[in-house]
């Protein structure tokens, strides 16, 4: 590694980054992963069926593949706004369907739905896992994971489809893309059982399930100098990952302003439009109850609003050497180069001067780097949980993130020294 790489890689952050990737294959996985990380800063879980009491610290709700933390500090009043780090637990992917098991030609196979917007041809010829979470008769669920090779979704072979050299790879959602798992007839029921089996529950106890399938491949570091980092669902548990270290750190500090917030929600890869989701109620009424229970008024709601601000983290597009000119002449974000400030005047993003100004302190504090990114013109611009968050809640919203390649594939790609950039920035924003 070069000594001015060197300088600045945090390894421990990236390090620990590979490790909340690997032990969160869905949603599900991710907000009980980055709870154990709150756990052991002191933060509890609240739950929202009960009373909530307005003492100061740490505190934590899960509802399905979303979490909502904050830190109330000592002396806080019931107008004290807050400062929010806005992110998103799902990623593009093939999920199972109600009645998975089929088949055909002696092969084994599980129907699957396309989630989200993935890049279909990232997902052929990967061994792949299943993971997710199961429904049991008595109300519970049950976490489970299945991290070896058990999938796969073969590609045709070259010789039976030379048109691919002149039109390219293309790829039916419904007929292409539905793995194998092995060899015979499909018996209805096959898949639910193998899982009861393999997590120790019994016969016929699960009556429902989320489950999604995901590539057992590790993260990696990449490169000469190992300055980059390639790894699954970095959008967007990068954010979650950076955002949950940031709101731990400045849960450690002795003079705060705000009340520092971590909102990671799922279902942004297909609208948010969920009670989990950001265009769904649990940020405000979490925020709500967090005032009230301080002894708080609609107008002291009113004021903490009035003040506060959401960054909205999200994975941006790198420039990519191959396809230079996808991108706007101007602005090319690169590896390692910080995290990114995301601009685009129909508010597709969130991001205005003023916003921007926060985002740029926030950096400067941190003595971190930071970048631009808005789309070419002549290109469709996407969107995050940034403009629904504003709109929604009538909240300062900045959307920011990392730049990295590969987005919606199966396998992303980020700088190695960027994970930890972000986390900096985030956290001297949530101490501010």
């Amino acid at each position: 590694m070069s000594s001015s790489a060197a300088a600045r890689f945090d390894r421990g952050h990236t390090d620990d980054l590979i490790t909340f990737l690997s032990a969160s294959p869905t949603p599900y996985h991710a907000v009980a992963s980055a709870a154990e990380r709150l756990e052991k800063a002191g933060f509890r879980q609240v739950d929202e069926a009960a009373e909530w009491d307005g003492t100061s610290g740490g505190k934590y709700v899960l509802r399905g593949g979303a979490i909502i933390a904050w830190y109330v500090p000592e002396g806080a009043s019931a107008h004290t706004p807050f400062r929010i780090v806005g992110a998103h637990t799902d990623s593009p992917n093939l999920r199972v369907k109600p009645l998975p098991d089929t088949g055909a030609y002696g092969w084994r196979q599980v129907a699957v739905e396309i989630y989200g917007g993935p890049l279909l041809n990232s997902w052929l010829d990967r061994d792949l896992g299943l993971a997710g979470r199961l429904s049991l008769r008595d109300g519970t669920t049950r976490l489970v994971n299945v991290g070896r090779p058990l999938l796969r979704v073969p590609q045709l072979a070259i010789h039976m489809d030379r048109s691919i050299y002149e039109k390219g790879l293309q790829l039916d959602k419904q007929k292409h893309m539905q793995p194998i798992w092995g060899l015979g007839d499909a018996h209805e029921g096959d898949l639910i059982s193998f899982l009861e089996e393999e997590n120790q529950i019994a016969a016929g106890d699960v009556t429902g399930w989320d489950l999604m399938v995901h590539s057992i491949e590790p993260p990696a570091y990449l490169g000469r100098d190992q300055e980059l980092l390639a790894g699954p669902r970095m959008d967007n548990l990068l954010s979650v990952h950076a955002a949950t270290a940031a709101l731990a750190a400045a849960s450690a500090s002795s003079d705060l302003s705000y009340i520092p917030v971590l909102a990671a929600f799922d279902h942004e890869e297909n609208g948010s439009q969920s009670d989990t989701g950001a265009d769904g109620p649990l940020l405000g009424s979490v925020l709500e109850r967090s005032v009230f229970a301080r002894g708080g008024s609609y107008e002291d709601k009113a004021r903490a609003f009035a003040g506060t601000v959401c960054l909205s983290s999200d994975t941006g597009h790198a420039v990519h050497p191959n396809y230079g000119e996808r991108h706007d002449p101007t602005h090319h974000p690169r590896a390692n180069g910080g995290p990114i400030l995301k601009v685009n005047v129909n508010n597709r993003y969130a991001t205005d001067g003023s916003g921007r100004a926060v985002f740029v302190d926030a950096c400067e504090r941190a003595g971190v780097p930071y970048q631009h990114f808005v789309s070419n013109n002549a290109m469709p611009c996407g969107t995050t949980i940034g403009p629904i968050t504003a709109a929604r809640h009538g909240i300062k919203t900045v959307d920011i993130g990392v730049a990295i390649l590969s987005m919606h594939s199966a396998r992303e790609l980020c700088g190695s020294d960027d994970p930890h950039l972000l986390a900096g920035a985030l956290t001297a924003f949530l101490e501010s």
